[in-house]
């Protein structure tokens, strides 16, 4: 199994956090409520996971965060 470079970005101007997975590559985005979650156009893995309002959903407590995506995803029409 390859283990991919997990790479975490935090815009503090717009409280919006990104988190890619691996180099960056052509994909499209499914949004599930604030959370952006960009698949592989070609494999459908998840390639990314975009959060809007990051601190103000979950950054409250200071304690672990934990995000839960479905296993199953239908690939949107946005393109990133």
């Amino acid at each position: 199994m390859t283990m991919e470079t997990m790479t975490f970005d935090y815009d503090k101007e717009a409280d919006v956090l990104y988190i890619s997975f691996g180099e960056p590559r052509e994909a499209v985005t499914e949004e599930i409520g604030n959370i952006g979650v960009r698949l592989d156009s070609k494999t459908k893995g998840i390639v990314g996971v975009t959060i809007i309002g990051f601190l103000k959903s979950f950054g409250k407590g200071g304690g672990p965060i934990n995000i839960s995506v479905p296993g199953t995803l239908s690939l949107g029409t946005k393109q990133e």
